[in-house]
């Protein structure tokens, strides 16, 4: 992918602390995933500041608001949308469209999804991550039962051969389908649709 083939957006969002405890698995996707993805705490606890400081200028009365995090987010999307980029401060995560992998309301994989795959699994070596997570979407046409079951069946097909390309005991993996919930894009028009319709792989980014 060459600069001129990607768009790169710089969004800064406020993310709340949240601790969250996510179940992992080895296998297959969980038949009843609760957790949202990226709900757990993406950045180290904020400064204590002490409310009752004399140096703290704040009205008579007033109190502190609950200490909030800045996470930067940085996206880089290919110009045709097939494949999206998010990195964080402490974790990457590589969004493929479901055309790129897969044919039409199918979880059988296409010749171009191996070497995709392949790509992302040379990513996660580089980061030396040992907990990946896939997780398969879908747009909300048709009924919400048949997304759900579609994209448990695609992040399983992913997830069977990024194993294989990865060949590590030590990592562990958590797959899921979300079906037409978390949607990226707005569904109300096709080129929306296109972009919900994907297979997400997030992982820790190294230390510094």
């Amino acid at each position: 992918m060459t600069p001129t083939q990607r768009l790169t957006l710089a969004v800064t969002t406020a993310t709340l602390m949240l601790t969250t405890t996510i179940g992992t698995t080895t296998a297959h996707a969980e038949d009843d995933p609760n957790d949202p993805p990226g709900t757990e705490a993406s950045a180290s606890a904020p400064v204590e500041v002490d409310s009752n400081d004399p140096d703290l200028k704040i009205p008579d009365g007033a109190t502190l608001a609950q200490a909030k995090v800045l996470d930067i987010k940085t996206v880089v999307e290919e110009q045709s949308g097939d494949e999206r980029r998010e990195d964080t401060n402490t974790s990457v995560t590589l969004a493929l469209q479901a055309e790129v992998l897969f044919a039409k309301n199918s979880a059988k994989l296409g010749a171009e999804a191996k070497s995709r795959i392949s790509g992302i699994a040379e990513e996660i070596k580089t980061q030396n991550a040992t907990r990946v997570r896939v997780f398969g979407f879908t747009d909300n046409l048709g009924s919400s039962a048949h997304g759900d079951v579609l994209s448990k069946q695609r992040a399983n097909a992913v997830h069977d051969v990024l194993s294989q390309a990865l060949n590590d005991a030590d990592i562990t993996y958590e797959v899921r389908g979300y079906g037409e919930q978390y949607p990226i894009s707005d569904n109300s028009t096709e080129a929306g649709r296109k972009k919900n319709r994907r297979v997400e792989v997030s992982f820790p980014r190294t230390e510094a």
